[in-house]
């Protein structure tokens, strides 16, 4: 991978490039410890090899050539199983989740397929679509699984996403915290010593090796940025960042230190004493995000959006938070990374479109502004239109964005970029 690159003074590489493959940035940031997130943050962002390939293509690969026996792997899952199998009727395993496509395929697959005894948890959206909430209806009561909503303090969630927004423009950073946590929270206070989670992270580019099968939580020294068992890295609570805000700052300003405490993670103490191991499905069974669709559609009639999500081609990704849209948006003015070309990318390693199809979709639907639900984010956050603008302004990198005629355009488009391979 390449090294000696010059960045910004946020970890982004000056120089901007598009994979050859995917057409994915090189400004596509990979994890962030969200506890130490603030607005000069430097990013690791995704890497590419010599041949301008990005991390992520070459990690695909792997999936679909003979590098991996599939047959072993699921033999490994089935003795995974067998140990952690319960024999009294007790929850065996445990799966984060909304109902969406991924979270379907996890659940019904360990329940029916391996005859696990899974507990699905799900930390709630910020404002639940119709169509989310549908579906996580029907991932219970079609899919027959046990649930644990969590829905946090409504007012301090509004908060520290209005924070995070106006700090980081990150509106979904107390959802992602929220989500991250509340699974081994209640994997720690229900004694469930086995959590699953989907694809292996290195599918979407970050540096690890395909044979990491699980985190361990016997492993103290594990420091990979997002994954941490102790993200908090020794530090008090007070001291680390909720919406790019120290903790003990809101303390100050007269927050109630118990109003926070959803956001707080478990004592690490807690996971190394009860020895929860952490697994990815995704390393056992080839993780495919368009047959999951088709497979929660079959069993537990998913239903896509009657129309293309603002942004991006998909019906079917991310459609349970009204919040989603501005999440992808947001994302697009700090990296020059937008949904349809996150989607492209995707599903290009994965063999459903070629290259010149995602480039198309990038041209036509990137960076579009979410309008359908702007209403209820710019109430939700307590600002005007003009104030998440000018923010947004106040976040474009000088190397990505150029203002032309009054409208900011990226100064290097994929299409542009690729005209020199020509």
């Amino acid at each position: 991978m390449q090294k000696n690159i010059l960045k910004n003074k946020n970890g982004l590489p000056l120089e901007i490039k598009y994979c050859i493959n995917c057409n994915i940035s090189n400004q596509q940031p990979t994890t962030t410890n969200e506890y130490f997130h603030e607005k000069n943050t430097v990013q690791t962002t995704i890497d590419f090899d010599e041949n301008g390939v990005c991390r992520a293509c070459n990690f695909n690969k792997l999936k679909w050539n003979d590098k991996i026996d599939w047959q072993l792997r699921e033999k490994e899952l089935r003795d995974l199983c067998d140990r952690y199998r319960s024999k009294d009727g007790s929850y065996d395993c445990i799966v984060g989740g909304s109902g969406g496509k991924d979270s379907v395929f996890q659940s019904y697959t360990l329940k029916y397929k391996y005859n696990m005894n899974p507990l699905t948890v799900t930390w709630a959206p910020h404002i639940y679509t119709d169509i989310g909430f549908q579906n996580f209806q029907n991932w219970i009561h079609i899919g027959g699984f046990d649930n644990y909503l969590y829905t946090p303090n409504g007012k301090i969630h509004r908060l520290l996403t209005r924070e995070a927004t106006k700090n980081l423009l990150h509106p979904f950073q107390p959802f992602i915290i929220g989500q991250k946590t509340f699974v081994i929270k209640m994997a720690s206070k229900l004694d469930i010593p086995l959590i699953f989670y989907g694809e292996m992270p290195g599918e979407y580019g970050r540096n690890v090796s395909y044979k990491t099968k699980k985190f361990n939580s016997n492993n103290k020294n594990l420091t990979q940025k997002g994954y941490q068992l102790d993200p908090l890295e020794g530090k008090d609570f007070l001291d680390t960042f909720l919406g790019g805000k120290k903790v003990r700052e809101y303390v100050e300003d007269g927050i109630k230190l118990s109003e926070l405490q959803s956001y707080k993670p478990i004592d690490p103490e807690l996971i190394y004493k009860k020895k929860i191991q952490f697994h990815f499905l995704g390393y056992y069974l080839r993780f495919v995000p368009q047959e999951n669709y088709y497979f929660a559609v079959d069993k537990i009639n998913f239903t896509a959006n009657p129309e293309r999500t603002e942004g991006t081609y998909s019906k079917y990704n991310s459609i349970d938070d009204k919040l989603d849209g501005f999440f992808y948006y947001t994302r697009y003015i700090k990296f020059g990374v937008g949904r349809a070309m996150m989607d492209s990318a995707q599903e290009i390693r994965n063999g459903h479109i070629d290259k010149r199809e995602g480039l198309a979709l990038i041209e036509k639907f990137d960076g579009e502004y979410p309008s359908k639900y702007e209403q209820e984010f710019l109430e939700y956050v307590s600002m005007t239109k003009n104030e998440l603008l000018e923010i947004c302004d106040n976040f474009r990198p000088n190397h990505l964005w150029k203002k032309k005629s009054n409208r900011w355009e990226l100064k290097l488009t994929p299409s542009e970029y690729f005209k020199k391979f020509v």
